[in-house]
């Protein structure tokens, strides 16, 4: 729109004459003309010569979007207050002032405005529903993320019960419900059938929900397929060359590199990669951050490139133009990840390590990096990607800040002279199955206390009324404040033995305790996410922590507390004398192997070797899985496990021949089954 004809259509707002259908197609036509400002001015001429007017809140409304576009967030919020002023059922304002509020740090402003908001929504129509919707989904992710689940949970509820398909929304509520400790999780009150709810369980959830290791990839293959199928794009550099002998271009996308469990594993590897053999560049996709650990490793790495705000297609575009070789997925299918960016394939070689403990299934992550214990030979089967190993996959900050000061167990709240069990883990790694196992220590380990993080007022609650049920008084439940990462190192040693949980172990939790000289006693299960926390008590020089059954960990636990006190005193000892010199915290030694991987993925890519992602029946996996009810019985410490797999699996040949899938699915197993004699019914005498 040309500027004569701005003017033309100010002199008619000016007069009053100017219809609200042709103010919005004016201001349209000046946004898309690159001229914002000028579409906002003429939304304020016209709101001054048409106070009375009925829709003046959608004029309002559309001001508002311009001024937050050009960095007025206060004149933003005023013209988002303006319109509730004129009409105060606008539910798209309330949604949009409340995110404003949000992102102005004011989170109970926030979700006070969602809740006016869905208080004045009345009228049922489609758009009604579908900014109800909205209105929900905003209100408990703000909830879930100031801890408040149980309010969380709610709002999720209403939300399936408008609409079940909310891949998204069952996502939530599955969360939501493991962070709450509220057993069993495949509970719902929707129409959602149990397996219906945990075909779209989210693939971290799920590591936290079984020790199902096939579930947990055919899982991750649903997922990507619903969420980030492959796309065709021109940046496809998947034929790209990679020459012989170069310094390899490394690229690591994370939204984690700052003060996060990943960030304080990562920075000091940053430090010892050696730049005459690669190239780092990171792509970051997180929450803006400037703690010490983001200032460390953005110091550390030859490139930083912040793609938050960069569409899928835009950062592909950034990372093939910086003709990246390998690019390191390290979120996987976490929060904040860029499943989309992978998807368009923008370096030739793509990899899953560190971030997701687990297979990505998707066909567009070609290796994931693990070690010989957190994947042993014989679990290769349940990864889609090729499996590469390092001593131990998990890298380590040598330059850990720990508070001086001297912690004392009464600033804790612990006994003095109580044996002091504990658990860092986040509250939704704690399953029914973990927490009777603990009760049934403490119940045998005399006065014996367990230390848990403090997670939430309701969740505490609940915990202590589970103990009691278990005839554990609730009051040797301790749990302990948040504080500065520093001081929480340093009230580590106060407790006498970290017990792990299962399936999801203790990953960073687990290293900073064997760092502060706390033995952690772990039970290794079939998943990756149950058996980090074993590789690393291993990589500390104490493998004696390891169990390979429920009923071993309760015993270990109870003869470490009472009858084995100088054994435990010994591994103390041990823990802190091995620190400089133990596999899990020489990060120069990973850094060297980790590049040492680089360059067998880059000789092999050139070879024409480049791994396959392995996806085949993978839809018979998921269904199998997700009809099993992992809330009633611990299906990971079933003797034959893949027994339940394979008798599934020939149920379903029999009705529709699947072909060998290179997992348990084999030629051999087909034979048998259509070698069988088919079992009929025995006819019924007339």
């Amino acid at each position: 729109m040309s500027q004569p004809t701005f003017v033309a259509a100010l002199q008619k707002a000016t007069t009053g004459a100017l219809p609200l259908n042709d103010l919005i197609a004016a201001a349209q036509q000046l946004t898309q003309a690159g001229q914002p400002e000028l579409a906002r001015q003429l939304y304020q001429v016209w709101i001054a010569m048409n106070g009375d007017h009925p829709l003046l809140f959608i004029v309002h409304f559309n001001c508002s979007t311009l001024l937050a576009q050009a960095g007025d967030h206060a004149g933003a919020l005023a013209s988002l207050r303006a319109a509730l002023a004129v009409n105060p059922d606008f539910a798209p304002a309330h949604i949009n002032l409340g995110s404003a509020l949000e992102r102005q740090g004011n989170a109970s402003a926030a979700v006070e405005q969602w809740k006016s908001g869905l208080e004045r929504m009345s009228a049922i129509t489609g758009d009604a529903i579908e900014y109800k919707i909205t209105l929900l989904k905003q209100l408990s992710r703000v909830l879930s993320d100031n801890q408040q689940h149980e309010s969380s949970e709610i709002a999720l509820a209403q939300c399936l019960d408008l609409n079940i398909q909310q891949r998204d929304v069952v996502e939530q509520y599955a969360a939501v419900r493991l962070a709450q400790c509220k057993w069993p999780i495949a509970t719902t009150p929707t129409k959602l059938t149990r397996a219906s709810f945990v075909s779209r369980f989210h693939p971290l959830s799920s590591c936290a929900y079984s020790d199902d290791p096939l579930q947990h990839l055919s899982l991750a293959n649903a997922y990507v397929g619903a969420v980030a199928p492959p796309v065709a794009s021109t940046h496809d550099r998947r034929d790209a060359p990679i020459a012989q002998g170069k310094c390899l271009r490394i690229g690591y996308v994370s939204s984690d590199l700052r003060a996060h469990a990943v960030g304080y594993l990562m920075a000091n590897l940053f430090e010892a990669h050696d730049p005459k053999a690669v190239e780092v560049f990171i792509y970051y996709c997180g929450i803006p951050a400037d703690d010490g650990i983001n200032q460390r490793i953005k110091a550390a790495a030859e490139h930083w490139t912040d793609i938050r705000n960069l569409s899928d297609d835009e950062a592909a575009a950034r990372i093939a133009s910086d003709e990246i070789d390998i690019l390191v997925d390290v979120n996987g299918h976490t929060r904040d990840a860029r499943l989309g960016v992978f998807a368009r394939r923008p370096a030739p070689i793509q990899v899953n390590w560190l971030g997701y403990p687990g297979s990505m299934g998707s066909p567009y992550h070609q290796y994931i990096i693990g070690d010989d214990w957190v994947i042993p030979a014989d679990h290769e089967l349940y990864y889609s990607e090729r499996v590469l190993r390092l001593p131990c996959y998990q890298p380590n900050d040598r330059k850990r800040i720990v508070d001086t000061a001297p912690p004392k167990r009464a600033e804790y709240g612990l006994p003095e002279d109580a044996f002091v069990f504990c658990c860092f883990n986040a509250a939704h790694k704690v399953t029914r199955y973990s927490f009777e196992r603990w009760m049934a220590i403490l119940g045998q380990a005399p006065n014996s206390v367990l230390w848990l993080l403090d997670y939430n007022g309701e969740t505490n609650t609940r915990l202590r009324a589970a103990a009691e049920a278990h005839g554990i008084s609730g009051d040797r439940l301790i749990f302990a404040k948040k504080v500065p990462n520093p001081r929480h190192l340093a009230r580590y040693p106060l407790a006498d033995l970290f017990l792990d949980t299962a399936p999801y172990g203790a990953h960073t939790t687990a290293s900073d305790a064997l760092w502060m000289g706390v033995p952690v006693l772990t039970y290794a299960g079939r998943s990756f996410a149950s058996r980090v926390c074993a590789s690393l008590v291993r990589a500390a020089g104490a493998p004696e922590l390891i169990t390979t059954t429920p009923e071993a960990f309760i015993a270990r636990a109870i003869a470490l507390a009472t009858t084995d006190r100088l054994g435990l005193q010994e591994l103390r000892q041990r823990l802190i004398t091995n620190r400089d010199t133990c596999t899990l915290f020489d990060v120069d030694g990973l850094a060297r192997k980790l590049e040492a991987l680089y360059a067998q993925m880059a000789d092999e890519y050139r070879a024409g070797a480049l791994p396959q992602p392995n996806l085949a029946n993978l839809e018979a996996y998921l269904d199998i899985g997700v009809n099993m009810d992992h809330d009633a019985s611990e299906i990971g410490a079933t003797a034959d496990y893949h027994g339940l797999y394979r008798a599934a699996l020939a149920a379903r040949h029999r009705l529709a021949p699947m072909r060998p899938d290179g997992r348990l699915w084999a030629e051999n197993e087909i034979g048998a089954v259509e070698a069988a004699p088919i079992q009929r019914p025995a006819s019924r005498a007339a």
